[in-house]
């Protein structure tokens, strides 16, 4: 141990000591491997990388089928205290979002929006065709404007230069091709400037599965979606995003896939022509994903009657720690339910409706453990799952002079709620007995009335106690109990303390300096002494550790708590057995006594 002094410890448990800047030791792991005892866990702090573990075997399990209008309620697992079951894990940048059932249609969002008007000045990447407007201004040694319409032949006609073939030319080309046809009549003396000003206005029909078929007006610089959003977009519930075809002259131009354009930005360039037929498709296979993905849609197959489980986990993105899926549907007119890794997922074969529940269901392989009070380097230690308490002490640098090593106790949120059922158990118990006790006379009722008006002040009050849920694990020889430690566990090392404090039912409460061969009545005298509800019989000693001992004749130690309950006679308080009961139970979970 280091400061050159070793602490008497079990040899069960033994508490690393150091002091900071001790040459070639990381923090937190001042003093690794010289406790004598073989480590069985593995520790790493937060930052570290815990040795390579063999992957989780998973056997297969079947749910029963839960209809769809309940799976926001399900709860997918029995949790118990030690952990919990399958869990549906939001993606970090969407916490809020809800991991029920999909409900909305991927690529739907595309035609929420309002329709946008046509704009008159097309793209550069537009190809000019018969229709289209363009200006042409020269100015120079020859100075002149032309603002021309493309003829059916494809061509421009210019003054004193004649007919310049356009059609097919891009709109960032035009400026080019008209310089150079310029060029080879006049001089460099001459400037060209070449502009598009519109194209041809066309109409277009939109038809098939769509909310409102019918021709819509565009220009020819228009894309496909412009015209399906002006016809309120794909019908979600019956019309198809993978299968959009353009037809001209009862021919099929091309076929456009939604997907293609929704997940790698392509769609095909395609130049509208008036009388064009756009025809939305009937809605293909959809399957719906949810639970833990970053992407919580219903996705349409590219086939008929299927979509293979491959597809769907590359379209719905499962996070890092789906692990599991659940896959319900209807086979053979009868509800289906199965329960798979995402491996065999892949492997599988969806059916139209289907729905496929992403859930993180692999037991945790390590904890995190916070460390309070007296200690050195780091206060968070990520330890193995059956990390006993004695053992990653061993991990946990101290100061020999300032750190109470026989006073460490944990403080456990599970045991917090535990203790507080008790203390509204115990509550109840107390009401029970106050209100429904019967009184012989009318005079004992006015006594017990008023008693029960204090009492029921006191309920109210102890009801909004917190418990800390401490957790005793050191005896009183100073070993520690082989207990095994639960996620979010805080470990306490109290500092080393030279006073008892005094308190409960004494005249002065008070801080006490300890003196060595002080017996217990001198301790209760230097706090002025017991008040009239106070008995040497109801003395209670805590140590730091937070183990109560209840005979007055052990002598308190540095850092002890010296209580005086109060002592009620049971001839005048026939619920005072029930009423001392709440009180103990409520101060000690809560470590508060007052005097009342």
């Amino acid at each position: 141990m280091a400061a050159g002094q070793a602490v008497a410890q079990s040899s069960s448990r033994s508490l690393a000591t150091g002091i900071g800047g001790v040459p070639g030791q990381l923090p937190g792991f001042p003093l690794l491997g010289q406790s004598g005892t073989q480590q069985q866990g593995v520790v790493t702090t937060p930052s570290g990388t815990p040795a390579a573990q063999p992957p989780p075997i998973f056997d297969q399990r079947s749910l029963a089928d839960i209809p769809g209008q309940q799976r926001g309620t399900e709860r997918m697992g029995s949790p118990t205290q030690a952990e919990g079951g399958a869990s549906l894990v939001a993606p970090l940048g969407d916490q809020a979002r809800l991991s029920g059932p999909a409900t909305t249609v991927f690529g739907a969002s595309l035609f929420t929006g309002q329709a946008q008007s046509s704009s008159e000045a097309p793209n550069p990447n537009y190809v000019l065709a018969p229709g289209d407007r363009v200006s042409v201004r020269a100015w120079g040694a020859v100075d002149s404007e032309l603002v021309g319409v493309i003829d059916p032949a494809g061509n421009l006609f210019l003054p004193n230069i004649g007919p310049i073939r356009v059609a097919g030319v891009r709109v960032g080309d035009l400026q080019a091709v008209v310089e150079s046809e310029v060029r080879k009549v006049y001089t460099s003396q001459v400037q060209v400037y070449a502009t598009t000003l519109s194209t041809q206005r066309i109409g277009v029909f939109v038809t098939g599965f769509v909310r409102a078929p019918g021709r819509y007006a565009g220009v020819a610089s228009d894309s496909i979606l412009d015209f399906l959003v002006r016809a309120g977009g794909v019908d979600p519930g019956r019309g198809s995003f993978r299968e959009i075809a353009l037809t001209r002259g009862g021919g099929i131009i091309a076929n456009v896939d939604l997907y293609r354009f929704l997940l790698d930005g392509r769609l095909p360039q395609l130049r509208l022509q008036e009388g064009d037929t756009i025809v939305v498709g009937r809605q293909r296979a959809m399957v719906g994903a949810d639970g833990a993905v970053r992407n919580n849609y219903l996705f349409e197959s590219t086939s008929r009657g299927s979509l293979s489980g491959r597809d769907l986990v590359e379209l719905a993105r499962p996070l890092p720690a789906a692990t599991n899926a659940v896959v319900r549907g209807v086979r053979n007119a009868q509800p289906f339910s199965r329960y798979m890794t995402i491996r065999e997922l892949a492997q599988q074969t969806l059916q139209d409706q289907d729905t496929v529940t992403f859930v993180a269901d692999v037991a945790t392989r390590t904890i995190r453990v916070n460390i309070e009070g007296s200690r050195l380097y780091p206060s968070v230690l990520v330890a193995d799952r059956d990390m006993t308490v004695c053992q990653i002490l061993d991990h946990i640098a101290v100061d020999a002079g300032l750190a109470n090593t026989e006073g460490v106790f944990i403080l456990r949120p599970s045991l917090a709620l535990q203790q507080k059922r008790a203390i509204d158990e115990a509550l109840d118990r107390l009401e029970r007995q106050l209100f429904l006790s019967p009184a012989p006379t009318g005079s004992v009722a006015e006594a017990r009335t008023a008693e029960a008006n204090l009492v029921s002040q006191y309920i109210s009050r102890a009801r909004r106690v917190q418990p800390e849920g401490r957790l005793v694990v050191m005896g009183q020889d100073g070993a520690c109990a082989p207990l095994r430690l639960e996620n979010g566990d805080i470990i306490v090392i109290p500092e080393r303390s030279q006073t008892v404090m005094v308190q409960g039912e004494v005249n002065m409460p008070q801080a006490v300096v300890w003196r060595d061969g002080w017996s217990t009545q001198q301790f209760i005298d230097a706090a002025g002494g017991l008040t009239e509800r106070g008995r040497m019989s109801t003395l209670m000693l805590r140590r730091p550790s937070g183990q109560a001992i209840l005979n007055p004749q052990v002598a308190p130690r540095p850092g002890d708590e010296l209580i005086a309950l109060p002592y009620l006679d049971p001839k005048y308080w026939l619920f005072g057995r029930d009423l001392v009961t709440a009180l103990f139970q409520v101060a000690l979970a809560a470590r508060v006594f007052t005097n009342n």
